[in-house]
């Protein structure tokens, strides 16, 4: 079931949006050859319960998972493409990996979720472009999602995005509500038509969140149960902002 937020959640939606791109922001800071993905969880984890706030992967199991997800922070380098687990068997980053961390808060029983990807050192052109392209995906996303648009419209700006850059989005991944829970409705695809699948509406909030690939965009879930990676092991990036449905632009509270 769609929700739709009101004032008071919007205002902690806001605030929790807040802390939680400072959060990513020294993380995001962190990010350099030799530092391992558990260093990054234990500062995660560090920030959001120094404010009092809670980690909402932490604990969270979706449906199909066979275990609740083990940590706070989602860390994962090259083909690694979203839910990386950072703390069972540590990665140590190196020169030239790409790294993406992705972060859930819970602020006063709101929650927010947002993605980064990172170069490690100095990267190639080409994983810079897989980068920068991702983003772009992003912001073409956001500025499709105003009230009385549909999600395929917000799936459809990231799809021209993905061609211009001639990459690939990875296949069966995509966007979402978020708010009361990590994982609501709708579902916000990274392709589409214009004005196809649910209407937006002020008061919804969601996750956009493309996810753009060097190769082919099949994907394949690790035996964790949580990593998705690319079946080819071409390298991929995420990136992700929670927004605030409006009549207008949205609210980008993770910015």
């Amino acid at each position: 079931m769609i929700t739709i937020k009101t004032q008071e959640d919007i205002d902690f939606l806001i605030e929790g949006g807040k802390r939680h791109a400072f959060i990513l922001n020294e993380l995001v800071k962190l990010i350099v050859p030799g530092v391992s993905s558990l260093t990054l969880e234990e500062l995660a984890m560090k920030l959001i319960k120094k404010e009092g706030d809670r980690a909402a992967f932490f604990n969270y199991k979706p449906e199909g998972a066979k275990r609740p997800y083990p940590a706070a922070l989602c860390v994962s380098v090259n083909e690694e493409i979203v839910h990386g687990i950072p703390n069972e068997i540590p990665r140590i980053l190196i020169e030239g990996d790409i790294v993406t961390l992705d972060l859930g808060l819970v602020h006063n029983g709101l929650i927010t979720d947002s993605a980064v990807t990172v170069p490690v050192g100095k990267v190639s052109a080409e994983d810079l472009r897989l980068i920068t392209a991702t983003e772009e995906a992003l912001e073409a996303g956001i500025r499709a999602a105003r009230g009385g648009n549909h999600v395929g419209d917000i799936g459809y700006a990231i799809e021209q995005v993905t061609k211009k850059y001639n990459l690939a989005g990875a296949l069966g991944l995509s966007g979402h509500g978020v708010g009361y829970e990590v994982h609501e409705d709708p579902y916000v695809p990274n392709t589409g038509m214009p004005g196809t699948g649910a209407k937006l509406k002020a008061g919804m909030v969601i996750a956009i969140e493309p996810m753009l690939v060097l190769g082919k965009g099949d994907i394949k879930l690790l035996k964790d149960g949580y990593t998705f990676v690319t079946k080819d092991g071409k390298k991929a990036a995420h990136s992700e902002h929670t927004i605030v449905i409006t009549e207008n632009d949205p609210i980008v509270v993770t910015r």
